[in-house]
C-alpha cells in the first residue's frame, strides 16, 4: 500500500485487487480469500521494488515511510487525554449562546423560520428583506458562506447568521460530535492517521480530524483546551517549524537574497516588504509587512494577480505590480518557478527533496483554467511536499531517539507543521533536546530550519 502510494499518491484506493491487477496483470477475484490474496504478496513486493527503484525512492520507501507506519501507530494507540466535563461545559455554553442568536435573527427578521434550512432562510433575506440577490442555485437563492461575506455591510442580520452558523459548527462537530468519540474508560480521544490519503505527502488525521480545529476564533481555542497532558506530572510540549516552506523555497530556488535573510535571521515578511514597497527595514508598517507576508505565501502557493488582489482588497493590476517587484528582487525564485513548469511540462510529474512524486496530468490542458491550477500545483507541490518530508524524517528520528533513551514521553500529535508530545516533566529538557536536535537537522538545507516551543498542560495553552 505504501510502496502504491509513492509510486501513484493520488490513487483513491490501494487494495490488493487493484495492485494485483495493474502490477502483475492477474485478476483476483471478489471472493478471494486472505490465503489466495497473500500469495500475490512477494510478487507484488518485487515489481514494486523495481519501480521504486527505478524513480530512486528507495531512502523515502524504507528510511521515511515504511518507519513512519510504526510511528503513527503508535500514535494512533496512545490517543489523548480529553477533560469529558469540560466538554460538555462548552456544549451547554455554545447551547445557551445560539438560543440568544436565535432570538436576535427572528427579532431582526421580523418573523421566526428554521435558520438551519437554506430554502428558509433565502426567503427571509431575498424576499422579505429584500437583500441583493448575488447568486441562485437550482433551487433557490445560495446563502453560501461566500454569498453572506459580500452580503454582510447590507443588513445586521448577516453578521448574526454567520456566527450562528459558526457556533452551530463548533457545538455540533465539536463539542458534541468529540464528547461522542471519548473512551469511557481512558477519557482519551483515539484519531486515525493517513499515511496514504494526499497528494503532496503530507500526513492527514480522520474521525475527528484534529488537524482543522480553528485557531483563530476564541471558540475554536476552547475547544483545544479540552484536550490535556497524561495527568499530574505531565506536561505538552510542542515543536513547531518557523516559516518551514518559505526556508524549502529558499533552499530549492538558491535565491540569494532569500538565502541570506534566514541566515541572518531577519523577519522575512519585512525584509520582503523592504524590497517590494522599496522602503528601509524601520519603515515598513504592519501594514506593509501584512500585505509582504501575503506576497510570500502567495508565491509559495502560486497564487494569480486575482488571488492576491482578492486576499489584499486591491486591483489586479496592483497585485500584478506586487508580484512583478517580488520577482525582480528575487530573480532566484522566478527561475525556480518558470523551470519547474517547464520541466513539468516536459516530464508530467514533479518531485520533492527527498523524490516524492507528484503527476500533474493537466499540465499541458488545452483548457486556461486546468492548466493554470496545474501550473501553480507544480510550483507547490515540491515546497509543500518537501516540507511534509523534512517533518516526517524528524517524527522518525525522534521517535527513535525516546526508545532507544527509554523515556516515557511519548509523540501524540502532527498538526501541519507542529508535533505535539506528552512529556512526563522529569524528562522535559532532554525531551526538549531531542525535539530541537531532531527537527532542525531532519534535512539538511542551504538555511537553518528553526523549531519554537511551546509547553503547557492544555493543547489551548500551547
Amino acid at each position: 500500500m505504501l510502496a502504491a502510494y509513492l509510486l501513484e499518491p493520488s490513487k483513491p484506493r490501494y487494495d490488493i485487487s487493484t495492485l494485483v491487477m495493474e502490477y502483475l496483470g492477474k485478476k483476483l477475484s471478489e471472493t478471494a480469500d486472505l490465503g489466495e490474496k497473500t500469495a500475490y504478496l512477494l510478487d507484488l513486493k518485487k515489481a514494486m521494488d523495481d519501480r521504486i527503484n527505478d524513480y530512486e525512492m528507495q531512502s523515502l520507501f524504507y528510511d521515511v515511510e515504511m518507519p513512519l507506519s510504526v510511528v503513527l501507530a503508535d500514535m494512533e494507540h496512545a490517543g489523548i487525554k480529553v477533560n469529558p466535563k469540560k466538554l460538555k461545559e462548552l456544549g451547554a455554553k455554545f447551547g445557551k449562546k445560539l438560543s440568544g442568536l436565535t432570538e436576535d435573527v427572528y427579532n431582526q427578521a421580523g418573523t421566526e423560520f428554521n435558520i438551519n434550512s437554506p430554502k428558509q432562510l433565502g426567503e427571509v433575506l431575498f424576499e422579505k428583506l429584500s437583500l441583493p440577490v448575488i447568486k441562485r442555485t437550482k433551487t433557490g437563492y445560495s446563502t453560501s458562506a461566500q454569498v453572506l461575506e459580500k452580503l454582510r455591510p447590507s443588513h445586521p442580520i448577516v453578521e448574526s447568521i454567520l456566527e450562528y452558523r459558526f457556533l452551530m459548527k463548533m457545538k455540533s462537530t465539536y463539542a458534541d460530535g468529540l464528547l461522542a468519540l471519548v473512551d469511557n474508560d481512558t477519557e482519551r480521544i483515539y484519531t486515525s492517521f493517513n499515511q496514504t490519503v494526499t497528494s503532496t505527502g503530507r500526513i492527514s488525521s480522520t474521525e475527528p480530524n484534529l488537524q482543522n480545529i480553528p485557531v483563530k476564533a476564541e471558540e475554536g481555542r476552547h475547544i483545544r483546551g479540552v484536550f490535556t497532558a497524561d495527568g499530574p506530572g505531565h506536561i505538552l510540549l510542542s515543536g513547531d517549524y518557523s516559516q518551514i516552506e518559505l526556508r524549502v523555497l529558499a533552499h530549492i530556488s538558491e535565491d540569494k537574497a532569500l538565502i541570506e535573510a534566514f541566515i541572518n535571521g531577519e523577519d522575512i515578511h519585512t525584509r520582503t516588504a523592504s524590497e517590494v514597497f522599496e522602503v528601509s527595514p524601520e519603515d515598513v508598517t504592519p501594514s506593509l509587512r501584512d500585505k509582504a507576508k501575503a506576497v510570500n505565501f502567495g508565491i509559495v502557493y502560486g497564487i494569480s494577480d486575482y488571488g492576491l488582489a482578492q486576499g489584499l482588497g486591491i486591483s489586479n493590476q496592483e497585485a500584478k505590480e506586487y508580484i512583478d517587484a517580488y520577482f525582480e528582487r528575487y530573480p532566484g525564485v522566478r527561475d525556480y518557478v518558470r523551470d519547474t513548469i517547464r520541466l513539468a511540462k516536459l516530464s508530467g510529474y514533479v518531485t520533492t527533496l527527498l523524490n516524492r512524486r507528484r503527476y500533474i496530468p493537466d499540465i499541458n490542458s488545452r483548457n486556461y483554467h486546468l492548466r493554470s491550477f496545474a501550473e501553480r500545483t507544480a510550483m507547490n507541490t515540491p515546497i509543500q511536499g518537501s516540507a511534509a518530508d523534512i517533518i516526517k524524517v524528524a517524527m522518525v528520528k525522534v521517535y527513535r531517539h525516546l526508545r532507544e533513551k527509554n523515556l516515557k514521553a511519548k509523540i501524540i500529535l502532527q498538526v501541519h507543521d507542529e508535533l505535539i508530545l506528552d512529556v512526563p516533566e522529569d524528562e522535559l529538557s532532554i525531551v526538549k533536546e531531542i525535539l530541537k536536535t531532531d527537527m532542525e537537522n531532519a534535512i539538511p538545507l542551504r538555511v537553518p530550519l528553526v523549531v519554537d516551543f511551546t509547553q503547557g498542560y492544555t493543547w489551548e495553552e500551547l
